[in-house]
C-alpha cells in the first residue's frame, strides 16, 4: 500500500501540470492504470468493513492521497503558511507537505480547477464553516483535517460515505470509459451520494453500523457530550485568523522602507503621479523641485475664458516699470498698452493653458510677447522681458488660486441658499484679491451663520442613532456680537437709520446714494424703548447703546470692501516706526547691525520694498530688541475717518441728528480702532516682508546667474566654448608641518586622469615630479585655491617653476605656456565633504576631492552649481542678509536661473545618459524635472543609451506631446557629418540622423529651416526631392561661406510675408535658426570670470572690505623686526609692515621698541592688493597718537534718515543718569587691597577662582555708611557679610574709623575684620570640614552615608556634619538614631569665637561634638540639656580631637578625607605672620568666655596685629607645605597650634 501511495503521488503530480484538457478520453493509458488502482482501492475497502480498528489509520491514508492530488499551478499567496500547516499536525497528528493552499469565501470568481483524470480529482479545501454548513455544495475536499474531531457530532452515514467514495466514484468513472467530462463526473457524484446519503438515514444505518444502538449513544451524549460544546471557542479562533488573512495586503515597498527613504528616492505616489501626468513636472510641483519636501499642487489649469480676465489682473500687478512705461500718459511705450495686453495674454495662454514652461516661451515664442510692425521689421520692441515672464508667471499662479477661492465663495454662497443683492452686485464683482476672497468668506458666515449651522447639519436616513451621550464642557465659541445679535440689541441697532452696506457702498462712491432713516427721539430716549422691564436683569440706556454701537461696527469692521479700502489706504500711506525694548536699549548699541533702525520713526513702507531693512527689523523682533508700530499717514487717517463719517452722517441739524451723528461717530471710532486699523497693519506687515524677501531672493539669484551664466574657462589657443583639460592644486590651510599638496588632473571630458599628493615644492624631487606630471599631461590651465593666505606662495612657486622651465634653454619647447589662476572653491568646499564625492571618488583625500570641485569648475560653473541640488542654498550669494530668506523661497529663485541658463545652453541627452555628473543637467531642461529626468533616463537607456534623432522621444514612448513640446528644442542629439537613407533596402522607415537635431531650432520650425537653406543655397525642391529633408541643412552647415549665404538672406521680407499671408510671427525665429545654421548650439554665454582681487583675498582669508577699511584699529603679531620697519601677520594670516615712523611718536628704531612674537594694536592706512604677484599686504600705525583716537568711527553703523532724534536723546539721557547714579550710589574709594567696586554676582565672579577664605571688600547697596565683606566658605559658597560704618566718610573717599558687624563685633580697621572675624570664622569651617564626621557634598549625600553606615551596623547610631549650603557659613549636623528613625537635622552656627548647636557654644570640634551628644543623650532619657558644653570626650574616644606632638602634625587639611583618625588642624610649628601670637580673638587663651576650659594649643591673649603686612620672621623654618585649594596664610594659620612656650 506505501508504494501504491508514492505511485498515486507521482502520478497525480503528472496530471495536476497536464490539467489543460477537459476530456479525459485523452489519456487511455492512465484509465488502465487507474482501473487496476480502483480494483485494489476495492478490496481494500472490503477488508476494512471486517477491520474496524484500522478505519481511522485508513481515512488518514485516503485523505493523505487526495491532499497530494492538489494542483500545483496555485498562486502563493493562497499557500497555508508554516504555522497553519504545524497547526494541522498538532490537532491530526498527521504530516502534511509545506504547499497546501486554500479557497477563501468570496473566491467564487476565479477560474474552475483544471481538469484531471479520475483519481487525481481538482478538489478545493473548505473551510470549517463550509463543511458545517448544508447549503454549501459539498466538493470532496482535500484532506478533512477536522474529521476524526466531528466524528462525535456527524451521523455515522456521512463517515460510511467516505469510506465507501473510492468504491463508488472509482467503479463509476471507470465504467464510463472516460466519456464524460469532470463536470459531468462530479455532478453523478453528488447525485449518487445525496441517495445513499437519504436510504441510509432512512433505515437509520449510522448506529447500526457502527455497532451501537440508540441508547447507548444517548448514553455517551449524557457522559461525553455530542463534540460541539465548545464550538464558540473555535469560532472566534476561526473568525481572527479568517480576517487576519483576508486584511493581510500585498506587500508593496511602501511597507519595507521608511517613508523619507521613499521621498528622497522619489518613489511616493504623488512622484509616480507627476512621471505619468503630461504637464511639466514643475507646474505640477507647488514649490520648488529643489527642496527635498516638493509638494504636488492641487491647482487646476486656466481655461481660455479665463484669460482675459486674467490678463486685466495681471498686467496691473506685474512691475512697476511696466506701470510707468505703458500705463502713463507720459510713458515711452503708452502706445503699445493693447499690444502689452495682447503679449501678456499670448504669455497666460502658453503658460496656464498649453503648459509650456518659461524658457520654451522665451526662445521659441518670444516673437508673440514683442511688438512686431511690419512697416517697420528691424525696430521690435520687446514686450516683456525673461525676468517678466518669471513674474508673469508667479503672478499668474496667484491669479489661478484667487479663481479657486471665488469658486469656493461661491459655492459656500450656494450652499446656504440665501438671496443677497448686496454680495451679488457689489461684494462678488470686486473680489480681486486672495485676502477679499477670506474677507467675504468671514462676511458670509457672520451674516448667515444660523443657516450654515442648519445647512451644514446634514444627517443620513442610514444614520446610527447616537443616543445621550454626556460630554465634556467646551468652551463657548460664541462672539460677543452673535450673543448681542440674539437679544433686542439688534433692533436697537436697526435703529441707527441706515444699514452697514450701505454706509459702505456710500463710502465707496463718490457721493451718497443711500441716505439716513431720522429718528424722533434722541439715541437715549430711543434706547430707553429697549430697556428689559423685568428690573431684576435690566441694563442701562447707555450700556444698550453701546452693544448696538458693537453690533454695527462689528458688521462694518467685517465688510470685504471696507477692509480692501483700508489696505488701499495702507499700501499708499503706511508708516513704519521702531521703538527699543529695554533690554535693546542695553544691547543695540552704535556697532549694532541693528542700530540703523533703532530709532526709526514713519519711514514710508513704501520705501522699504526694495531693501531687507523690514526683514532686519522683524528679526530685531523676533529676539525682543524692539517693537515696530504701523500706522497711517495723521491726514490719511483723518481723511479717511472724515469719509466713512460723511457716508454715515444724517445731513439735518437738529438737536436729535446731531445726538444721532455723534453715535455714529463712535461708530466709527471703534471700526477703525477695533476693526480695520488692526486688519490694515496686519496685512501691512506681510505685504512689505513678501516684498522684501522677493527682493532679496532675486539679488541672491542675481549672483548665481552672474556667476553660471559664463562660458568654460577659454585657454590661449582655444576655440571659445570648448572645454578646457585642467590641472587643479591645493595645499590646504598652508601648514609645511602638516599639510601636503594635492595635485588632479582633468581631462576635456571631464574624466579625472590622474593624482598624486606632494609634501612640498621645494625639493628637487617634488619639483621633477610636478613637472614631469605637466609635460606629460600638458593641461590648458592651472586652478589654485586653498583656505588660507599661504596658497599664494603655492600660485607663485608654481608660477616660478614654469618660467623657469621655459627659460632653460633646450627644455623650453618641451614645457607649455601655461596660465595659472585662482578660482572660486564655494562650490568645491562643499563637495569635498559630500556624499556624491565619496561615491564618485572614494580614493581620493578630502583635499584630493576638493581639487576635483576646483577643475570642474573651470570647466563648466553651471555643471557644478546644478549638481548641488538642495545644498545649493549653502552658498553664500548676499553677504549679510542671505539668511532672512525663506529656504522655499530662495530656492525656487535660484531653480529659475538654473532653468534658465541650462536651457540656454543645451543639453547633449546621450551623455547624459551614461555620464551621471552632467546628468544633474537634465532636470533642468524646460517640461522636465528630477522625476520625468529619472524615467527618461531609464527609458532610454533601456533602449541601448542612444538616440538617433529626436523624433524617437516620440515613436518610443520616452517623452508626452506636452513634455516634447517643451524640451525638443533644448535636448541635443550630436549627429554625424554623413546623413543616411532614412528608408532601408526593403523600403520601410528607419531611424537616421537629422542635422537639425544638434541644433536649438524647435522641430516645429523644422521645415522652415529647412526652406532657408534651400533659399541659401539657391536650390530647387526638385534638387533635392529624393534626399534627407534636411539634406539642405547639412549642406549649408558644410558650406565655407554659409555665414555670407545666409545674411544675404532678406530676412525682414520674409517675416512680413508669413505675417500677411498667416498671421504667423516669426522674425525672432529667423535669427535664431540663422545663428543655429551657422554655429548649431554655439556658445552665447558670457566669458568666464575670474576673481578679482579682493575675492580671493576672502577666500583665502575672509577678510572683506568692511573688516580691512582703513582706519580700523587691529591686533598684530610682530614676526620679523628690522632696523626700519617691523613685519607682522593679522589673525587671518596677512602680513603687514609697519614702518618706522609710524611705530612710535618718538621715532625710536624698531628694536629698541618690539621684540619678535609681540602683539602690538595697528591702525590699517593702507591695503595692498596686487593679485597678479600674489602679493597681499597691509600697512599700519603704531603710534599712540593713532591709536588712541580709536575707530569707533569707522565702526559704527549708520542710522536711517528716518530717525526719532527726540526719543534717542531721551534714552541717552536716562541711560547716563543710571549710570550715574549706578556709579554715585556704589563708586567708594578706599585703599585697601581686597577692596573692590564689585556688586555681589561680580565679588562672587571673582572669588570663584580664588582659595577658600578669600576675602573681597565692597560697597554696600544699603547705603554709603555700610560696606560689604564677601569671603569664599567653599567652592561656589560665598558669605556676605553686612559692615557698618559708624565714621563715615560722606563722599565716599575713605573709609571709617570703626566697623561694627551683627552689631556685637566692632574693629577699628579693616586688617582687624577680616583677621579677628573673617578668617576666624575661615578657620572654624576649615577646622570643622577636617573633622572625619564631615561630610562633603549636598545633604541629601550625608543622609545617604548615614544610612547605609547604620545598615551596616544595626546596633550603632551614627552622626555627622555637612555645609549649609542655604546658609554660607553655616553646617547641618545629621543624626540617624538607628535604621528605623529618621534623620535629625540641627543648625550649627559659626562665630569667630565658637561653634553654636543651637544657643550652645563649643570652642572647638571636640567640644561640639561633646555638646551634640550630651544634648542628644539628655534629649533620649528625657531630662533636661546638660551644662555648659565644657565636657570633653576622653581621647580614644570617637571623636578624636588630640593634639599631635610639636614636629609631628599632618598638614591642616587633607583632598581626601582619612578614615579612623581626622589630622589635627593645630600640630606643628610655626611662625608665620599670620598665626603670630595675638592673631586669635579674645577668649582663647585661658577660660573661654563661655566658661570652657582653653583648647589645647591655644595661644595666650596679645594685641592684635595686621597680619597682611607684616614680614616674616627668621624662624619659620619647619612649617608643613600649604594643601593645595588653601590659601598658605589661613593654611599657617590652622596650623600654628605649637608655638614656642605656648604650654
Amino acid at each position: 500500500m506505501q508504494g501504491s501511495g508514492q505511485e498515486e503521488e507521482e502520478e497525480g503530480d503528472a496530471i495536476g501540470h497536464a490539467g489543460a484538457s477537459d476530456d479525459s478520453s485523452e489519456e487511455p493509458e492512465e484509465d488502465e492504470e487507474e482501473e487496476r488502482r480502483i480494483r485494489e482501492g476495492f478490496i481494500v475497502d472490503e477488508d476494512e468493513e471486517e477491520e474496524q480498528e484500522d478505519s481511522e489509520e485508513e481515512r488518514r491514508r485516503r485523505k493523505k492521497r487526495r491532499k497530494k492530488h492538489h494542483h500545483r499551478h496555485r498562486d502563493e499567496d493562497e499557500e497555508l503558511d508554516e504555522d497553519d500547516l504545524e497547526l494541522l499536525e498538532e490537532n491530526t497528528g498527521a504530516a502534511f507537505p509545506r504547499r497546501i493552499t486554500r479557497i477563501r469565501p468570496g473566491r467564487e470568481t476565479e477560474s474552475p480547477p483544471a481538469a484531471s483524470s479520475s483519481k487525481a480529482r481538482a478538489v478545493v479545501e473548505s473551510s470549517d464553516e463550509d463543511l458545517d454548513n448544508d447549503d454549501f455544495p459539498r466538493v470532496q475536499d482535500i484532506h478533512n483535517i477536522w474529521d476524526d474531531e466531528r466524528a462525535a457530532g456527524r451521523d455515522d452515514d456521512d463517515v460510511d460515505m467516505d469510506d465507501m467514495d473510492n468504491f463508488i466514484e472509482y467503479e463509476d468513472e471507470e465504467e464510463a470509459g472516460g466519456a464524460m467530462d469532470e463536470n459531468e463526473r462530479e455532478e453523478r457524484r453528488r447525485e449518487r451520494r445525496r441517495l445513499e446519503k437519504a436510504r441510509r438515514r432512512a433505515f437509520g444505518s449510522r448506529p447500526e453500523l457502527a455497532g451501537i444502538d440508540q441508547n447507548a449513544w444517548e448514553e455517551i451524549h449524557e457522559v461525553f457530550g455530542d463534540g460541539h460544546d465548545y464550538d464558540w471557542a473555535l469560532l472566534g479562533d476561526e473568525e481572527a485568523v479568517y480576517e487576519e488573512e483576508q486584511a493581510k495586503p500585498e506587500m508593496k515597498y511602501q511597507d519595507v522602507f521608511e517613508p523619507s527613504e521613499i521621498r528622497a528616492r522619489l518613489l511616493t505616489e504623488d512622484d509616480d503621479l507627476i512621471r505619468a501626468q503630461d504637464i511639466p513636472e514643475r507646474m505640477q510641483l507647488a514649490t520648488s523641485s529643489l527642496s527635498p519636501s516638493a509638494a504636488l499642487s492641487l491647482h487646476k489649469p486656466l481655461t481660455e475664458n479665463d484669460l482675459d480676465d486674467a490678463a486685466s489682473w495681471v498686467i496691473t500687478r506685474l512691475s512697476s516699470r511696466k506701470e510707468r512705461d505703458f500705463f502713463r500718459g507720459d510713458g515711452q511705450y503708452h502706445h503699445l498698452l493693447s499690444d502689452l495686453v495682447q503679449a501678456i495674454t499670448c504669455a497666460l495662454r502658453y503658460l496656464f493653458v498649453s503648459s509650456f514652461e518659461v524658457p520654451y516661451v522665451w526662445t521659441h515664442k518670444r516673437d508673440y510677447i514683442s511688438h512686431f510692425n511690419p512697416a517697420t521689421p528691424r525696430a521690435p520692441v520687446e514686450l516683456l522681458s525673461l525676468d517678466d515672464l518669471w513674474r508673469l508667471y508667479s503672478v499668474g499662479q496667484k491669479y489661478r488660486s484667487l479663481l479657486e477661492r471665488r469658486a469656493a465663495l461661491d459655492a459656500l454662497y450656494s450652499r446656504l441658499g440665501v438671496t443677497d443683492e448686496y454680495f451679488q452686485n457689489e461684494v462678488r464683482k470686486r473680489v480681486e484679491t486672495a485676502e477679499m476672497a477670506s474677507d467675504a468668506t468671514e462676511w458670509l458666515g457672520m451674516k448667515y451663520r444660523e443657516e450654515k449651522k442648519s445647512k451644514f447639519d446634514v444627517s443620513f436616513h442610514d444614520d446610527e442613532e447616537q443616543g445621550e451621550v454626556r460630554k465634556h464642557k467646551t468652551p463657548s465659541r460664541i462672539s460677543a456680537y452673535e450673543l448681542a445679535k440674539k437679544t433686542i440689541v439688534s433692533k436697537l441697532a436697526e435703529g441707527f437709520g441706515i444699514k452697514p452696506h450701505e454706509v459702505v457702498l456710500n463710502f465707496i462712491s463718490d457721493h451718497n446714494t443711500h441716505f439716513v432713516e431720522e429718528q424722533e427721539l434722541n439715541p437715549l430716549a430711543y434706547a430707553e424703548q429697549f430697556v428689559d422691564p423685568d428690573a431684576t436683569r435690566a441694563q442701562p440706556a447707555e450700556e444698550l447703546l453701546a452693544r448696538a454701537r458693537m453690533i454695527i461696527a462689528t458688521e462694518l469692521g467685517k465688510d470685504p470692501l471696507l477692509r480692501q479700502e483700508m489696505r488701499n489706504t495702507f499700501k499708499s500711506n503706511a508708516l513704519i516706526s521702531v521703538l527699543p525694548t529695554e533690554r535693546g536699549i542695553m544691547k543695540i548699541d552704535e556697532h549694532h547691525p541693528y542700530y540703523n533702525f533703532k530709532y526709526l520713526q514713519n519711514k514710508n513702507a513704501a520705501d522699504m520694498l526694495q531693501s531687507p531693512q523690514f526683514l532686519n527689523i522683524l528679526a530685531a523682533e523676533s529676539e525682543h530688541l524692539v517693537t515696530v508700530s504701523i500706522t497711517l499717514r495723521p491726514e490719511a487717517k483723518a481723511d479717511f475717518e472724515r469719509k466713512l463719517n460723511d457716508a454715515y452722517a444724517s445731513d439735518s441739524f437738529s438737536d436729535t441728528a446731531r445726538a444721532w451723528n455723534e453715535e455714529r461717530s463712535r461708530v466709527v471710532q471703534e471700526v477703525l480702532e477695533q476693526h480695520l486699523m488692526p486688519v490694515g497693519i496686519k496685512w501691512t506687515r506681510e505685504w512689505i516682508r513678501e516684498e522684501a524677501e522677493d527682493y532679496l531672493a532675486r539679488q541672491c539669484a542675481q549672483t548665481l546667474r552672474e556667476r553660471i551664466d559664463v562660458a568654460p574657462y577659454t585657454a590661449p589657443n582655444m576655440k571659445r566654448g570648448d572645454t578646457p583639460s585642467v590641472m587643479a592644486m591645493s595645499w590646504g590651510k598652508g601648514d609645511p608641518h602638516k599639510d601636503s599638496i594635492a595635485i588632479v588632473f582633468l581631462d576635456e571630458a571631464g574624466r579625472l586622469r590622474e593624482h598624486t599628493k606632494l609634501d612640498n615644492l621645494v625639493n628637487t624631487e617634488n619639483q621633477d615630479e610636478f613637472m614631469d606630471m605637466l609635460k606629460r599631461r600638458r593641461p590648458d590651465v592651472i586652478a589654485i585655491a586653498g583656505f588660507s593666505i599661504a596658497t599664494t606662495k603655492l600660485s607663485r612657486r608654481v608660477k616660478e617653476l614654469i618660467e623657469s622651465a621655459k627659460n632653460s634653454g633646450d627644455r623650453s619647447d618641451e614645457v607649455p605656456s601655461i596660465p595659472v589662476i585662482y578660482v572660486h572653491d564655494e562650490v568645491a568646499r562643499i563637495y569635498q565633504h559630500s556624499q556624491r564625492a565619496e561615491d564618485e571618488f572614494s580614493a581620493l583625500t578630502s583635499l584630493g576631492k576638493y581639487c576635483v570641485g576646483l577643475a570642474r569648475y573651470v570647466q563648466s560653473p553651471l555643471n557644478e552649481y546644478a549638481a548641488l541640488g538642495s545644498d545649493i542654498c549653502a552658498i553664500t550669494f548676499e553677504e549679510e542678509y542671505q539668511h532672512l530668506i525663506p529656504k522655499e523661497k530662495l530656492l525656487t529663485a535660484l531653480e529659475r536661473v538654473l532653468v534658465d541658463v541650462v536651457n540656454k545652453v543645451g543639453v547633449d541627452i546621450n551623455r547624459a545618459v551614461t555620464d551621471s555628473y552632467y546628468q544633474h543637467l537634465l532636470r533642468f531642461v524646460g517640461g522636465l524635472g528630477p522625476r520625468k529626468a529619472q524615467v527618461l533616463v531609464k527609458k532610454i537607456a533601456s533602449m541601448g543609451g542612444n538616440l538617433v534623432n529626436r523624433d524617437q522621444f516620440i515613436k518610443n514612448g520616452l517623452l508626452t506631446t506636452k513634455i516634447f513640446l517643451n524640451a525638443a528644442g533644448f535636448l541635443r542629439i550630436v549627429q554625424d557629418s554623413e546623413l543616411k537613407p532614412s528608408k532601408n533596402r526593403h523600403g520601410e522607415d528607419i531611424d537616421v540622423p537629422d542635422p537639425l537635431d544638434s541644433t536649438r531650432i524647435h522641430p516645429e520650425d523644422y521645415e522652415l529651416a529647412r526652406k532657408m537653406a534651400t533659399d541659401a543655397l539657391e536650390l530647387d525642391e526638385e534638387d533635392v526631392h529624393d534626399e534627407h529633408p534636411s539634406h539642405v541643412v547639412s549642406l549649408i552647415m558644410q558650406d565655407e561661406e554659409n555665414e555670407r549665404k545666409l545674411d544675404d538672406l532678406n530676412l525682414d521680407d520674409f517675416a512680413v510675408n508669413m505675417f500677411v499671408a498667416n498671421q504667423d510671427k516669426k522674425r525672432h525665429t529667423l535669427n535664431v535658426i540663422r545663428m543655429e545654421l551657422v554655429d548649431p548650439f554655439g556658445e552665447r554665454r558670457a566669458d568666464f570670470v575670474l576673481p578679482g582681487d579682493w575675492e580671493v583675498l576672502t577666500m583665502l582669508t575672509g577678510e572683506t572690505r568692511r573688516t580691512l577699511r582703513v582706519g580700523l584699529i587691529v591686533s598684530v603679531q610682530a614676526m620679523r623686526v628690522k632696523e626700519n620697519v617691523v613685519i607682522v601677520r593679522l589673525d587671518s594670516g596677512i602680513e603687514g609692515v609697519i614702518n618706522k615712523r609710524y611705530l612710535t611718536d618718538a621715532g625710536l628704531p624698531p628694536p629698541q621698541v618690539v621684540k619678535q612674537g609681540q602683539t602690538l594694536s595697528g591702525v590699517i592706512i593702507d591695503v595692498k592688493l596686487d593679485l597678479a604677484a600674489d602679493q597681499f599686504s597691509v600697512e599700519l600705525s603704531s603710534r599712540e597718537t593713532d591709536v588712541s583716537a580709536g575707530d569707533s568711527q569707522f565702526r559704527r553703523v549708520k542710522h536711517d534718515e528716518n530717525w526719532n532724534h527726540a526719543q534717542y536723546d531721551r534714552d541717552a539721557e536716562m541711560q547716563a543718569r543710571k549710570k550715574r547714579a549706578e556709579v554715585d550710589r556704589t563708586r567708594r574709594v578706599i585703599k585697601h587691597p581686597n577692596f573692590h567696586n564689585f556688586n555681589s554676582q561680580q565679588a562672587e565672579a571673582y572669588l570663584e577662582k580664588q582659595q577658600r577664605g578669600d576675602v573681597v571688600i565692597r560697597p554696600s547697596s544699603k547705603g554709603s555708611d555700610h560696606l560689604a565683606v564677601t569671603w569664599k566658605v567653599d567652592d561656589k559658597l560665598y558669605q556676605h557679610i553686612d559692615v557698618v560704618e559708624l565714621n563715615a566718610d560722606p563722599t565716599g573717599q575713605t573709609a571709617g574709623s570703626k566697623f561694627v558687624v551683627d552689631g556685637t563685633h566692632q574693629f577699628s580697621d579693616l586688617d582687624e575684620l577680616i583677621v579677628n572675624h573673617v578668617q576666624a570664622m575661615a578657620r572654624k569651617v576649615e577646622e570643622l570640614m577636617m573633622h572625619e564626621k564631615f561630610k562633603p557634598g549636598t545633604e541629601d549625600d550625608l543622609h545617604l552615608s548615614l544610612r547605609n553606615f547604620v545598615a551596616a551596623n544595626p546596633s550603632k547610631s551614627a552622626y555627622g556634619f555637612t555645609l549649609n549650603r542655604k546658609r554660607p557659613g553655616h553646617f547641618n549636623l545629621c543624626y540617624l538614631a538607628n535604621k528605623n528613625s529618621t534623620v535629625q537635622t540641627w543648625p550649627v552656627r559659626v562665630t569667630p569665637e565658637a561653634y553654636y548647636l543651637f544657643d550652645t557654644p563649643a570652642a572647638g570640634v571636640p567640644e561640639l561634638c561633646d555638646a551634640f551628644k550630651i544634648r542628644q543623650k539628655s534629649m533620649s532619657y528625657g531630662g533636661g540639656l546638660g551644662g555648659p558644653a565644657g565636657g570633653k570626650t576622653p581621647y580614644g574616644g570617637r571623636t578624636p580631637g588630640r593634639t599631635p606632638a610639636p614636629g609631628h602634625a599632618t598638614p591642616g587639611h587633607m583632598s581626601v578625607r582619612q578614615v579612623g583618625r581626622t589630622p589635627n588642624p593645630y600640630g606643628g610649628a610655626s611662625t608665620h605672620p599670620s598665626a603670630a601670637p595675638g592673631a586669635y580673638p579674645p577668649g582663647y587663651g585661658g577660660m573661654s568666655q563661655y566658661g570652657a576650659p582653653p583648647q589645647y594649643g591655644a595661644p595666650p591673649p596679645a594685641g592684635f596685629q595686621t597680619p597682611s603686612y607684616q614680614q616674616p620672621g627668621p624662624s619659620n623654618y619647619g612649617q608643613p607645605p600649604a594643601p593645595p585649594g588653601v590659601h598658605p596664610s589661613r593654611a599657617a594659620m590652622i596650623q600654628g597650634n605649637s608655638w614656642p612656650g605656648g604650654f
